[in-house]
């Protein structure tokens, strides 16, 4: 009989750890999966910002000619990096290169370096990985002297 409640006992006992285990592991996914909503509604929201700026008949390039930045470079270059480059194309503005993390496995118009490269002397860094702008920011500001500014309040700004 012991032996029978020692086992009852010790599967309710696994029963309990296994399931506030899941629960973690679930909770811990859907953590995950807020923040990836998080960031493309950010993302999202830019971009209708810069659908803006364009419906207005604004560039972008304004913005670097008014604040006298003629060579960038663009930390992220996912869709927005790449509209970005896309963007600057036959302006005075000249993109020197772009910082990204998967730098071995993106294919640009332009040179892409990884955070942990040398990086080259340009007017101005503009990141547009926005949701993490200020890790970015305070991780490039060990490493550059120019200004690191977002893409989000530049499209705010022009």
């Amino acid at each position: 009989m012991k032996k029978s409640v020692i086992s009852v006992l010790t599967t309710l006992t696994g029963v309990v750890i296994g399931a506030g285990a899941a629960g973690r592991v679930i909770g811990g996914e859907k953590d995950k999966i807020k923040a990836m909503s998080d960031k493309h509604l950010d993302l999202f929201l830019m971009m209708t910002q810069w659908v803006k700026v364009k419906q207005e008949g604004k560039n972008l390039s304004s913005f670097f000619e008014k604040n006298g930045y003629k060579r960038i470079a663009i930390y992220g270059m996912s869709y927005a990096g790449e509209a970005l480059v896309e963007e600057l194309k036959d302006t005075d503005i000249q993109v020197v290169y772009g910082i990204d993390r998967n730098a071995d496995s993106i294919y640009a118009d332009v040179d892409i370096v990884s955070m942990e490269d040398d990086l080259r002397a340009v007017d101005v860094i503009v990141v547009t990985a926005i949701t993490f702008f200020d890790e970015i920011e305070e991780e490039l500001s060990k490493k550059v002297a120019c200004p690191v500014i977002s893409l989000e309040d530049i499209l705010y700004e022009v």
